[in-house]
């Protein structure tokens, strides 16, 4: 597992390397990372989902720094790339010389982890604490959220019933 300070000595490592290289890095992290480094909600994650570029060179670098400590080689990975889209605002999370990494706003976060709404994860107590954090109330401020970032048809079914039962729940107390 990755703490949030390992996460952030990794970065630095790859900051380095890149450095080193002479080329700059950019990784937008989401998932689990995110609520471990950015959100302070997480002890820790078993990987690191982002977005990155240059894809290739940090793929390698990413895989060197993970042989040389003992790491998978994708510790860092780019399997969360094809539900990130949008516009949405950035929180940096890490500014090294060569490396800049940020984590999606709140509300972005929010979204993908209602689309996401795996019952078998951390999801449910991920999106607790984003809907805390953003004051909601009702069900409906949810789903506007998420709809102002991905279009309805993207909205699978179980996230209805996902964010019901969180809110139906939340009205309990």
């Amino acid at each position: 597992m990755l703490t949030r300070d390992k996460i952030i000595e990794l970065f630095g490592l790859l900051n380095t390397a890149l450095r080193e290289k002479g080329e700059m890095g950019e990784v937008g992290i989401v998932g689990g990372a995110a609520m471990c480094v950015a959100f302070n909600v997480r002890e820790s994650t078993k990987d690191v989902d982002a977005i990155f570029r240059p894809t290739q060179l940090i793929r390698a670098l990413v895989a060197k720094i993970g042989n040389d400590h003992r790491l998978d080689n994708d510790w860092l990975n780019d399997a969360a790339k094809g539900f990130i889209e949008g516009t949405f605002a950035t929180t940096e999370v890490f500014n090294g010389s060569n490396l800049r990494v940020w984590a999606p706003e709140p509300r972005y976060m929010l979204a993908m982890k209602c689309l996401s709404g795996r019952w078998d994860t951390l999801d449910k107590t991920d999106v607790k604490f984003l809907i805390d954090l953003l004051l909601l109330k009702k069900k409906e401020e949810v789903f506007v959220i998420i709809e102002g970032f991905f279009p309805k048809e993207r909205i699978p079914p179980k996230t209805q019933f996902f964010i019901e039962e969180i809110m139906e729940k939340k009205r309990k107390k």
